[in-house]
C-alpha cells in the first residue's frame, strides 16, 4: 500500500467525495434525516397564501401521477417536480431569486450521506463473494422451503432494521437476496417487497431504526421540548428506552398478521421447494476473497458498532458511514475506484434530492401546514378540555394524527413529513392540551413508520431497495408495491389503533403499563398457540406461523367468548 495518501487518483477522489460532502453537512447542519430546509427565511406574498397552497397541491398530485403511471422515471418526475416547485415558491416569496446555495440547503445531506457511504460499502463488499456465501446460508437453513426462506429473510431483516436502520439494513441484504433468487430461479421482487415491509415494521420498534425515530427521539426529548419553549410540557418527552416500551408491544402485535397476508398475497410465488445441491453451491458461490473481506468486514462491523453507539456519541450516522466508505476504499485498494462507485445508485441519490427539494418547497409554500391546521380543528371538533370530554379528545387525538401520519406518510417521504409535524404535534398540544403530547407522539411515530410501507415513495428504504433492484435488472413498479404494501399498512395501522386505544384510553395514565404486559402476554400466548395447532398437524414452524385453519380460529373465538361470558358472570353475581 503506497504510504503517500494522494497519490493514487483513486484516493483523491474518494478524499474528495468525503469533503464535499462533509462541507454540504457543515453548511446545512440537520439531525439525522431532518431535513435541510429550515433555515431559509421566505415569506409568501400577502394574500396569495391560499393560492400557493392549491398551487402546492397541485405539483405534489402532478408529480405522483407520473410516478404512478410510470410515464416518466421516478427520479425525472422528482426532478421536474423539484423545479417546478420551486419556480413557484420563488413567484409567490417576496424575497429575490433563490440561488444554488439556498436550494441545496433544501437537501438533507444526512440521508444523501449515509446513502451514499453505505453504497459505496456494499460496492466493495461484493466484489468478496460474502453476499453469495450468505445466499447459500440462507437456503442452507430454509431446508429448500420458499416460505421457510422468507420468513428467515423477513426475521433477519425485521430485527436488523430494529437495532441498526432499516435503509443501512435493506442496503446490506438486498444484493443478497437477488443473488439467492438467481441461485433458486425465484423472482426476487416479492422477496425484495415482503423484506422492505418488514424493515419499516421492525425499524419502528426502537429510536434508531427508522429515520422518522430518529428524529422524534432528538426534536421532542425533553431538552428540545424546553428549548423549543414548551417548558410546561418537557416531563412528556422522550427517551430512547421510551421508544421500546411504548412502541414494541404494537409492533410485535403487527408480526404474524403481516406474515399471514403475505403468504396468502403470494401463495403462488411463496409456495412450493427448489432443491439443489449444497455442496455444489458453496462451491460455486464461496468467498472469493477471503483477505479483503477480512479488512472490509472488520472496517463495517466497527462502523456498524458506531451507529449503535450513536445515542452516546451524538456523531451524525452520515458521517460514520462516509468515514468507513473512505477508509474501506484505501484499505482494499486493490480495484479502480470505478469498481466500487459502480455499485452506488446515483439515480436513488438524485431522487431523494429532488423530492427533498420538492416536499419543502411545498412546506415553505404551506401545504404541509395547511394540512396540520386541519388535523388540529378535527380534534378541536371533539370532546372538550374538562372531565370525560378529556377522554373523547384523546381517542380522536391519537387516531386523527395516526391515520394521517400514515396516509401522508405514504404519499409524501416519511422523512420531511416527520420534520414538518414535529412543531405541529408541539403547538396542537399547547393550544388544546398538554395532556395530548404523549399519546399524540407515539402515534406520529407509529404513523410515519408503518405510513413508510404504503408506496414506494413513502420510506428511504422503499427507495433504496427498488434502486439497487432495478440496477440488477429487476426494476419495481409503483404499483406494484402499492399493491402488497399499502394493505399492509392499513392492516398495521389498524391493530395500532387498537393497542394505542387500550393503552392509552381503557389504561390511562395510572393502569397504561399493566395493559401493555397483558397485550405482550396475549400475543405471546397467541403465538405459542398459532404455532403449537401448526405443529400438530405436521407443519413447518414457518407454515405453522401463519396457519389459518377455521377450525383453529373457531377454537380461540369459542375460548374468548367463554372467558368474557365467565367475566361477565362474576361481575353479576
Amino acid at each position: 500500500m503506497n504510504s503517500h495518501l494522494f497519490t493514487n487518483r483513486s484516493r483523491q477522489i474518494a478524499f474528495g467525495l468525503l469533503m464535499f460532502i462533509g462541507a454540504m453537512m457543515f453548511a446545512n447542519p440537520s439531525r439525522a434525516g431532518g431535513g435541510g430546509g429550515l433555515g431559509l427565511d421566505i415569506h409568501i406574498k400577502e394574500g396569495l397564501e391560499t393560492q400557493a397552497v392549491y398551487v402546492g397541491l397541485a405539483i405534489l398530485i402532478g408529480v405522483y401521477i407520473l410516478i404512478i403511471f410510470e410515464t416518466v422515471h421516478r427520479t425525472l418526475a422528482a426532478a421536474v417536480g423539484g423545479i417546478v416547485a420551486m419556480l413557484a415558491l420563488n413567484y409567490y416569496d417576496t424575497g429575490d431569486t433563490f440561488s444554488l446555495a439556498e436550494i441545496t440547503t433544501m437537501i438533507d445531506w444526512e440521508t444523501i450521506g449515509l446513502l451514499l457511504g453505505m453504497m459505496v460499502m456494499v460496492g466493495v463488499l461484493s466484489n468478496t463473494g460474502v453476499f453469495e456465501y450468505f445466499a447459500v446460508l440462507s437456503y442452507k437453513k430454509s431446508g429448500g422451503s420458499i416460505w421457510t426462506l422468507v420468513v428467515i429473510l423477513c426475521s433477519v431483516t425485521a430485527v436488523l432494521s430494529a437495532f441498526l436502520d432499516n435503509v443501512t439494513t435493506m442496503l446490506l441484504l438486498t444484493p443478497v437476496t437477488i443473488q439467492l433468487a438467481k441461485v433458486l430461479d425465484i423472482k426476487p421482487i416479492p422477496l425484495l417487497i415482503s423484506e422492505v415491509l418488514f424493515s419499516n415494521i421492525g425499524g419502528a420498534a426502537t429510536m434508531i431504526g427508522d429515520p422518522p425515530n430518529i428524529m422524534i427521539g432528538s426534536g421532542l426529548s425533553p431538552t428540545k421540548i424546553e428549548e423549543a419553549g414548551y417548558a410546561d410540557m418537557a416531563q412528556y418527552g422522550v427517551t430512547f428506552n421510551d421508544f421500546i416500551i411504548e412502541m414494541g408491544p404494537g409492533i410485535l402485535m403487527c408480526i404474524v398478521p403481516s406474515f399471514m397476508f403475505l403468504k396468502w398475497y403470494y401463495a403462488d410465488e411463496f409456495s412450493g421447494s427448489r432443491i439443489r445441491d449444497v455442496a455444489e453451491l458453496e462451491s460455486k458461490y464461496g468467498i472469493k476473497d477471503p483477505a479483503m473481506l477480512k479488512v472490509a468486514g472488520t472496517i463495517l462491523v466497527l462502523v456498524i458498532i458506531n451507529f449503535f453507539l450513536h445515542p452516546i456519541t451524538h456523531i451524525a450516522v452520515s458521517w460514520i458511514a462516509l468515514v468507513g466508505a473512505v477508509v474501506m476504499l484505501l484499505a482494499t485498494d486493490r480495484h479502480e475506484l470505478e469498481e466500487p462507485l459502480h455499485h452506488v445508485e446515483w439515480t436513488t441519490l438524485l431522487f431523494f434530492a429532488g423530492l427533498f427539494v420538492l416536499v419543502h418547497s411545498l412546506q415553505y409554500m404551506g401545504v404541509i401546514a395547511f394540512i396540520g391546521e386541519y388535523v388540529e380543528r378535527a380534534i378541536a371538533f371533539f370532546g372538550s378540555d374538562t372531565g370525560d370530554g378529556q377522554t373523547v379528545r384523546l381517542a380522536a387525538a391519537i387516531l386523527i394524527v395516526l391515520w394521517v401520519s400514515a396516509i401522508a406518510s405514504a404519499f409524501i417521504d416519511n422523512i420531511p413529513y416527520t420534520a414538518t409535524m414535529i412543531p405541529i404535534v408541539l403547538q396542537i398540544a399547547d393550544n388544546l392540551g398538554d395532556y395530548l403530547l404523549g399519546p399524540l407522539i407515539w402515534a406520529l411515530a407509529f404513523g410515519a413508520c408503518l405510513g413508510g410501507n404504503g408506496t414506494l415513495i413513502g420510506a428511504s428504504a422503499n427507495v433504496v431497495t427498488a434502486g439497487m433492484s432495478e440496477e440488477a435488472g429487476y426494476p419495481i413498479s409503483f404499483n406494484e408495491f402499492f399493491k402488497a404494501g399499502f394493505p399492509i399498512m392499513l392492516l398495521t395501522t389498524f391493530i395500532v389503533s387498537l393497542y394505542m386505544l387500550l393503552v392509552f384510553i381503557v389504561g390511562g395514565e395510572d393502569n397504561g403499563t399493566y395493559v401493555k404486559l397483558i397485550l405482550i402476554g396475549i400475543t405471546t400466548l397467541s403465538i405459542i398457540g398459532q404455532l403449537s395447532r401448526g405443529r400438530s398437524k405436521g407443519k413447518s414452524f414457518a407454515e405453522a406461523l401463519v396457519d389459518d385453519e377455521m377450525d383453529g380460529i373457531e377454537e380461540m373465538v369459542v375460548d374468548a367468548k367463554s372467558i368474557v361470558v365467565g367475566l361477565l358472570r362474576g361481575e353479576e353475581e
